[in-house]
């Protein structure tokens, strides 16, 4: 979806209009987007290659080499840009001891997390928003700490992402809190991510939804001999992994198994994303994860947060996860000159569009429902308001059952409409929007009397 948008008008018959709804592109944010820098991105992974090594568990006290000598400076970068934005930005550790699990972690290590903060302005709305890349990098043998691991791609690519997202986005202020998160251990476990997100769970934050950046810089596949730097993948799980056998039981009497929250999530990603940034297609993959692969939202996804990850759309394996070296004329290491940079930029972008555009929405309706008092080929659907950051109205959104995106949506301004389709032939789902166009996470209704 680029520019100005028309959507196509549902005509329904309720108390409440329905009105033939104009998306609109929101000036600030169209601002910030273009202020990411692609040379700002090259020169933050060019830095974090210039470690050495960023191996989990390699040295934790020289000052220019090793994990340590990594997160003092990410945690600087951050630093520079809380100072930027006035003290708003808060930055700190997240630290914790990750016992030895006698696999890849072969002793008890002290590990760090880093954390930046922006938060809301509106008291009343206690959503947060997490970003995350992992800062840690491997070769061929995981547990080698001291040999040169770049990790160029995987994964300083959604470490700088993430860096230059909290650059440009916390000189503006937004309703929800955003977390940036630079995250540990991904390579030797995703310890570093199951350690926040259990932290998140414990202390109750309202995680409204979470994007991890892990290897988002290549463009080349070299298997297949394919080049291409207008698309991204984003991974999301249809069936919640934290799911009760409730939930499951009405899962499978709805059809609602490719519309759990980080599904949809994914949806609102490809949609908010193509709207802001030009020669970027989100294709939306249906797994949670690449093949047998898993990567930093799986942790969140475990805890009940909604979580995708982002990645590039061909991945080059000579390039991830390789001891440097040439062998019969191919170079094979995670090094920084085989990324694309204004890839990488257009990821960033599609980011920083996401984040900023539901931070700054109402939060989304509660207790979305279809009613089923009665037989009829109507569907009635009910919600309440947010309790904050009150809407200027909400979408109905709507689609057949075969498609994979949303279809139709219709602004309308009540918290209760019929439409003149089928609910066995049809999914439906409501999210809020202000009056300038900024839409809230969308909610998946659960039938309701």
């Amino acid at each position: 979806m680029k520019h100005l948008k028309l959507i196509i008008l549902l005509f329904f018959f309720s108390e409440v209009s329905a009105q033939t709804t104009i998306v609109k592109q929101d000036p600030r944010i169209e601002k910030m987007v273009k202020e990411v820098s692609s040379a700002t991105i090259e020169a933050n992974v060019r830095k974090l290659v210039s470690f050495g090594t960023r191996n989990t568990l390699s040295d934790t006290t020289s000052t220019t080499t090793g994990i340590g000598a990594a997160g003092h400076w990410i945690k600087n970068e951050f630093e520079k840009y809380g100072e930027a934005s006035g003290g708003r930005l808060k930055v700190s550790y997240d630290t914790f001891i990750q016992p030895a699990d006698g696999r890849r972690v072969l002793k008890d290590a002290v590990l760090k997390n880093i954390i930046a903060v922006l938060p809301g302005t509106d008291p009343n709305d206690n959503r947060i928003f997490i970003v995350s890349g992992h800062y840690d990098s491997r070769v061929s043998d995981v547990n080698n700490v001291t040999s040169t691991a770049p990790g160029a791609v995987d994964d300083a690519s959604g470490t700088a992402v993430t860096l230059e997202l909290a650059r440009v986005m916390s000189q503006q202020k937004y309703h929800a809190t955003i977390i940036f998160a630079a995250l540990v251990g991904e390579e030797q476990g995703l310890y570093g991510s199951a350690h926040l997100a259990k932290r998140a769970k414990a202390e109750g934050w309202n995680v409204n939804a979470m994007i991890t950046n892990d290897i988002v810089g290549n463009t080349y596949s070299s298997e297949t001999d394919l080049k291409d730097n207008r698309s991204v993948r984003v991974f999301s799980e249809g069936v919640p992994a934290l799911e009760t056998q409730q939930e499951a039981n009405i899962r499978n009497a709805v059809g609602g198994e490719n519309d759990g929250k980080a599904r949809e999530f994914a949806r609102y990603v490809k949609e908010i994303g193509e709207r802001y940034v030009d020669q970027l297609e989100v294709k939306l993959i249906y797994r949670r994860d690449r093949y047998l692969r898993g990567g930093d939202h799986s942790s969140f996804s475990k805890e009940g947060f909604s979580a995708v990850r982002v990645t590039e759309m061909n991945e080059n394996f000579n390039h991830q996860h390789q001891d440097l070296r040439t062998e019969n004329g191919i170079v094979y290491g995670d090094l920084p000159e085989f990324l694309d940079y204004n890839y990488i930029q257009k990821i960033c972008r599609m980011n920083l569009a996401v984040l900023a555009n539901i931070a700054e929405a109402p939060a989304e309706p509660q207790n979305v429902g279809v009613v089923t008092s009665d037989l009829t080929n109507n569907t009635t659907l009910k919600w309440d308001a947010p309790k904050s950051n009150k809407p200027a109205g909400y979408y109905i959104l709507m689609r057949e059952t075969t498609a994979p995106y949303w279809e139709r949506k219709t602004f309308v301004t009540g918290t209760q409409v019929t439409v003149p389709y089928s609910k066995d032939n049809y999914f439906f789902a409501v999210q809020s929007v202000d009056a300038e166009g900024h839409e809230s996470a969308i909610v998946f209704p659960k039938p309701m009397r």
